[in-house]
């Protein structure tokens, strides 16, 4: 499966979600404006193991939103959530949104 891609925040495709359940369905806060990448609609769960957020999509689809972006439809299954770095002169950072 394809990648997903909203904003800084990068949805990878995996066979299996793992570590401790979280009571939130944000995937990531903006450092700056406060906004937040978070599963608006759908039935889904979010884990956490080692720093890594997973997220299980358990409806057929689930809906991710944000307050500058155009929602984004996710499959069912699950997903790992990475944050995109840049490269700069004094090393890698993550993108602020």
């Amino acid at each position: 499966m394809q990648p997903i891609r909203q904003g800084d925040v990068i949805l990878l495709w995996v066979d299996q979600t793992q570590g401790q359940k979280l009571s939130h369905l944000t995937l990531a806060e903006g450092e700056v404006t406060g906004h937040k990448h978070r599963i608006s609609d759908g039935q889904a769960e979010l884990y956490e193991e080692n720093g890594t957020l997973y997220l299980r999509v358990l409806s057929e689809t689930a809906t991710l939103t944000h307050e500058e972006h155009n929602a984004i439809s996710i499959p069912q299954g699950g997903w790992m959530v990475r944050i995109q770095r840049e490269y700069e002169p004094k090393g890698w950072r993550y993108v602020a949104d």
